[in-house]
């Protein structure tokens, strides 16, 4: 806590931290506390549309460059709670224009794509620019019982509705070869 001078207000709850190391390792940190964007020192900054937990694990890997203790629990629950916490993660690495952190949980969503997540993980891979993500999610959608299980999915509600040019794409993907014309129509749509 030695040197902090800069305070973040979370879904309720406060985040010391320090301008410098935030700056070196966000270009979007970077903006907003030393450059033109220059948040006014006072009071704390606010950050909205974010958990209070997802932001401490966000500050945790700007310190350390490392992920704390998300490693995958044999516990089916659990787990499930890590590749959630790697979805928030990544929209956060995005909004922060952090890479690493961003590759990481790409890492982490790509080895554990089923049929509750795929929907979900392929509507983020498209809304933040994740083609390998996005790839690994309509890989696993190619075979038609995981599309199945995926279409009484509620991500992929949420997918249809946010990302219909994912599912386009899929379509395209699903037909085959020999109709190259059916393609450029659904994609075309």
């Amino acid at each position: 806590m030695d040197g902090v001078d800069v305070t973040f207000h979370v879904a309720g709850r406060m985040f010391s931290a320090h301008r410098l190391i935030l700056a070196a390792r966000s270009p979007v940190f970077r903006a907003e506390l030393l450059g033109a964007m220059k948040e006014k020192a006072g009071g704390p900054i606010e950050i909205h549309d974010m958990e209070a937990n997802v932001f401490k694990c966000l500050l945790h890997f700007i310190y350390t460059d490392s992920l704390p203790d998300l490693q995958m629990a044999s516990n089916q629950g659990e787990a499930h709670l890590d590749v959630m916490m790697a979805s928030h993660l990544l929209v956060a690495a995005d909004r922060y224009n952090i890479e690493r952190l961003k590759l990481i949980c790409k890492h982490k969503l790509c080895s554990h794509i089923d049929a509750d997540m795929a929907a979900t993980s392929l509507a983020l891979a498209e809304q933040h620019c994740c083609n390998g993500l996005k790839e690994a999610c309509l890989q696993f959608l190619a075979s038609p019982s995981n599309l199945e299980a995926v279409m009484t999915s509620d991500g992929y509600k949420h997918l249809k509705s946010s990302c219909p040019s994912a599912l386009k794409e899929l379509i395209a993907r699903l037909l085959p070869p020999n109709m190259k014309a059916a393609k450029d129509i659904v994609m075309a749509l």
